[in-house]
């Protein structure tokens, strides 16, 4: 009789095409699933991009009442999910929101209980920041390992004495660098399809619209490459609650002919050929999955100072203070060369990024709970 894979619960909110749920989907597609197997519990109750993928892979998906509109409810399916599935691993991607689906879970009897932290926070971002910074403490309490994104995101979750006590594993996110290395075919090709010159500069971004990506300081900036450069593009890929928003603020601007809005794309990684340079604004990241697919790409890459340099994980990265300005951000990316890094591949691998290598290393750990 052929052995079931052990199975373990994602809990991984809301699903955005990006972010969260893109590291998690790109273990998913590499990890022996003979072996292991996931499980997925998303926040709302209308299919999602990733729910045919997801059981084609032999998984499943639940989905939840979202946190945001009743969390005693989201409670009480995260427990009858576990409990009535016998989940006896539960990841938990949700950061300082984790102690919502790890408490149900633990009085569901699951013993492996795995708290994942992929992000930050700054004071700035008004109400949002003062929540995190009120739950920071009780997230880790019904967690029995402890994981974060890098080591910027471990120790603001955890403290520093924690991270340096190795109790904390920091897994990479990773992916397939094949999938997101440079083709001169498929950028000719998708810039006939978004109407973009073959000699056009087009600066790209990939992002959730929401404070933390810092969309209106984005469009601040190619408004001032709009002046210095008229040939100039911007290529925009996602969605979220402030798009139309930034979209009204382009059209102000009147510059919104010069951006392709794509919304949530699953080809992300072809787009990322019909870019010039990826910039990246954020006011905070954790270690942001985009930057690691920019740069196996070969994109000249510049990040805000905000974003951790664990991500400059090539030499075609560069970081700019937010407080210089959209002014200067647009005169000094107008000045960087656009040739490729060559060395991508053999960069990205060198630094942990190849998801090949660590899915192994993840199933390994996940087998230590059998």
């Amino acid at each position: 009789m052929e052995k079931e894979p052990m199975r373990v619960l994602q809990i991984i909110g809301i699903v955005c095409g990006g972010g969260v749920e893109a590291v998690i989907m790109n273990y998913y597609r590499h990890i022996d699933r003979n072996e292991i197997q996931f499980d997925f519990v998303v926040d709302g109750y209308e299919k999602t991009i990733l729910d045919d993928e997801i059981e084609s892979l032999g998984g499943k998906v639940y989905h939840v009442e979202p946190y945001k509109k009743n969390i005693f409810r989201y409670m009480s399916q995260i427990y009858h999910i576990v409990h009535d599935n016998h989940y006896d691993i539960v990841h938990s991607n949700m950061n300082t929101l984790a102690v919502f689906s790890l408490f149900p879970a633990w009085l569901a009897g699951a013993h492996q209980r795995i708290l994942h932290n992929h992000s930050t926070a700054v004071r700035s971002e008004g109400a949002r920041s003062i929540m995190k910074q009120i739950l920071r403490p009780f997230a880790p309490l019904f967690a029995n390992h402890y994981v974060a994104c890098s080591r910027l995101a471990g120790t603001w979750m955890y403290g520093e004495r924690m991270m340096s006590s190795g109790k904390v594993m920091v897994i990479n996110n990773a992916i397939d660098l094949d999938k997101y290395s440079y083709s001169p075919e498929i950028r000719k090709r998708y810039r006939q399809l978004l109407h973009l010159p073959i000699d056009a500069f087009v600066i790209g971004h990939v992002g959730r619209f929401m404070y933390q990506k810092n969309h209106a300081f984005l469009i601040d900036i190619f408004h001032e490459i709009t002046l210095r450069n008229r040939s100039a593009f911007l290529i925009s890929v996602g969605d979220g609650e402030l798009r139309s928003e930034i979209e009204a603020k382009a059209k102000a601007l009147g510059i919104e002919s010069r951006i392709r809005f794509l919304g949530l794309q699953k080809d992300v990684q072809s787009l990322y050929n019909a870019m010039d340079v990826f910039v990246l604004p954020s006011w905070y990241e954790g270690l942001p999955v985009v930057s690691i697919e920019a740069q196996a790409n070969g994109l000249r890459c510049v990040f805000s100072d905000r974003v951790t340099r664990e991500s400059g994980l090539t030499r075609n990265t560069e970081f700019y203070s937010l407080e210089e300005g959209a002014s200067v951000w647009a005169e000094k990316i107008l000045k960087l060369s656009t040739e490729r890094n060559a060395k991508a591949k053999e960069d990205m691998s060198a630094s942990g990024f190849d998801i090949h290598a660590q899915a192994v290393k993840l199933l390994s750990w996940y087998m230590t709970f059998s």
